[in-house]
């Protein structure tokens, strides 16, 4: 597919003009109102639906509306700042140099450690200028990648991302477009990437006014957040146009390594070339002519791994998709949850399935579904999926948002970091989680209409029926719901919280600099013990396949490395026989991370004796 020109919205042009580009095919005539002259100026109309005008001695920093016949005026959907909200005026922005990426490549998918943060949750100051101090902790830690939540100008000052209403515009109170490439700029020189979280199935509730200029909606179609996004009806063609040119847009004009697609279960499309794919295809282009990695991920609750086949195999192409099945399992094994989603999954029994085969549910009966669920996964790389044991949905969308650090100890804390950071899939943290942040990471809004907010709040009670959860959720509209959801990196230096920042430290070097612990590796996990017990054998990536998937042998591969994880909550006394020598070179129990155990050797032999809810590492020596 060509890729399409960045042209929507308003472009400063060499020597100080500036030219207008609208979509609008609902209306016959539009107008650029200046509010600093008080004057509008008429619009060309061109072929499509389109409106254009260039108007010379316009500076940076000029503010504008799109105004209709009727004396209407609204922000452009393509605005690039909106510095007075999701109503006010839009702000013409200087045109922008592309990022300076130096001998910045991007990194192999196999290498990714995420860590998704939320901009005005991560520091005090809640500014994209602020996280740069803190990204040599991040390396130090082993992070490879930063997963922004969305950046898209919401109602208000506080919101999670994903009622966006203007997409192309960053979020005014996080800093300026140029604070976002300095940002991009510090990460990649530190051999960070950078992906960014963007939300294409639906747009918020307030603020959006696409509907007026065009159909950008279709009524065919619903999702959880109303009306569909109009990707395969009448006037989709520009449709679609609007969110490449976005897509493209933070790519080209930030920099930024990939994209993580929210929800695309939302996306319903029935076209002969799918949005989503041509989608991929644009942005692994993009990725081709600048000649560095971009990868697009997906979240979609679907388990179908259409999302990851190739377009030709008729796929959507992506280069890998999150796994929400990882995280159901280990919640479930070091919970004991059984409410809602968490009725289909049968703790270290599943999280064992999770990773050998990828998906948990592929095809069989789900209950909480009422239905058969999934498709085969068992054949793709372990790199086709993220997995996490916290992110913003599994924490923010539980009634009383609650961490694994609050429903679980510090021995739990430390099971739940090994059975992440060891698997061969791509781990996700979810930010403060390295540490166990105890802070709730509640759903805020700051919405303007009190018909929305009422039935915003509404919604989040009714929300849990399913869960069984007796609290009442956090008023999401309320600034101390915001405030309670904020970062204390003080925490950091202070115990428990400094013990377990080490642990994670430790697993991820360990993951960086052991083969057998790396993304893509070979990973066979059996449950023993009555199912409180996982044994996972990783052997290097050399032992995989040049296509990728692991080696067919009627033997198995000798190991290299043996996880132990004990979700029992009495101590297990466990005999396994094995000619192998192994070392133990890591044991959660250990009173050096905060155990209740003195390890007077590094041998191993073959009588375990597992503390509750512990871990262990050994290698072959």
């Amino acid at each position: 597919m060509e890729s399409p020109q960045l042209r929507l919205g308003a472009l400063a042009q060499a020597g100080g003009g500036c030219r207008f580009l609208a979509w609008a095919p609902r209306t016959d005539r539009l107008e650029v109102y200046l509010p600093g002259r008080d004057h509008a100026y008429a619009m060309r109309p061109e072929p499509d639906g389109y409106f254009s005008l260039e108007l010379p001695g316009l500076p940076p920093g000029t503010r504008y509306f799109y105004q209709f016949p009727d004396g209407r005026r609204r922000p452009d959907p393509a605005s690039r700042r909106q510095p007075e909200g999701v109503h006010g005026a839009s702000e013409v922005i200087a045109a922008p140099s592309l990022p300076e990426l130096g001998g910045w490549r991007g990194l192999p998918r196999e290498a990714l450690v995420f860590y998704e943060l939320h901009v005005g949750a991560f520091t005090p100051e809640g500014t994209l200028r602020t996280i740069e101090p803190r990204l040599d902790a991040l390396r130090d830690l082993g992070i490879t990648a930063l997963e922004l939540m969305p950046l898209h100008q919401c109602p208000g000052q506080r919101n999670w991302g994903y009622d966006g209403a203007q997409l192309f515009a960053l979020q005014a109170n996080y800093g300026t477009p140029a604070d976002l490439r300095s940002l991009i700029a510090a990460a990649h020189a530190r051999g960070l990437a950078v992906f960014l979280d963007v939300v294409y199935n639906h747009l918020g509730p307030e603020g959006n006014y696409l509907g007026e200029f065009g159909p950008y909606f279709t009524d065919h179609y619903r999702t959880p957040w109303g009306q569909a996004v109009n990707f395969d009806g009448g006037g989709s063609d520009e449709v679609r146009r609007f969110f490449y040119e976005n897509a493209l847009y933070w790519l080209r004009d930030y920099g930024f390594d990939g994209l993580r697609l929210d929800a695309i279960h939302g996306i319903v499309d029935n076209s002969a070339s799918p949005f989503l794919a041509e989608l991929t295809e644009l942005a692994q282009a993009e990725g081709g002519k600048s000649g560095r990695r971009i990868e697009v991920i997906a979240e979609s609750s679907l388990n179908d791994t259409r999302v990851l086949r190739p377009r030709a195999q008729g796929g959507f192409g992506m280069d890998a998709q999150w796994n929400d099945d990882f995280h159901h399992s280990l919640h479930t094994a070091l919970t004991g949850e059984t409410g809602g989603y968490y009725q289909d999954f049968q703790g270290a029994t599943d999280l064992a399935t999770a990773y050998n085969e990828g998906f948990v549910y592929q095809g069989q009966h789900s209950a909480y579904r009422g239905r058969r669920y999934g498709n085969a996964s068992r054949e793709w790389p372990a790199a086709s999926f993220v997995i996490f044991s916290q992110n913003h949905d599994q924490v923010g969308n539980r009634a009383g948002s609650e961490r694994l650090s609050t429903l679980t100890d510090f021995e739990a804390q430390k099971l739940a970091a090994a059975a992440l950071l060891c698997a061969p899939q791509l781990p996700l943290l979810f930010m403060g989680e390295e540490y166990g942040e105890p802070a709730p990471f509640h759903y805020f809004i700051e919405h303007g209409n009190p018909e929305l907010i009422a039935a915003v709040r509404r919604g989040r009670r009714e929300e849990f029926h399913s869960f069984r959860w007796q609290q009442t959720p956090a008023d999401p509209q309320a600034m101390e719901t915001f405030d309670a959801s904020r970062l204390d990196w003080s925490r950091r230096g202070r115990e428990p919280h400094a013990t377990l920042l080490r642990w994670h430290r430790e697993l991820l070097r360990l993951r960086r600099e052991v083969p057998a612990l790396r993304a893509n590796g070979g990973a066979r996990a059996e449950v023993l013990a009555g199912g409180k017990l996982l044994r996972l054998l990783r052997t290097p990536a050399k032992l995989i396949s040049d296509i990728g998937l692991p080696v067919k042998s009627s033997e198995p591969p000798v190991p290299s490395a043996m996880v132990w994880l004990h979700f029992g909550q009495e101590p297990l006394n466990f005999e396994w026989p094995d000619a192998e020598p192994w070392q133990l070179i890591l044991d959660s129990a250990d009173q050096k991370w905060g155990g209740p155990k003195i390890l007077d050797k590094h041998g191993h032999s073959s009588q375990f004796v597992f503390s509750p809810n512990s871990a262990m590492v050994l290698l072959r020596k």
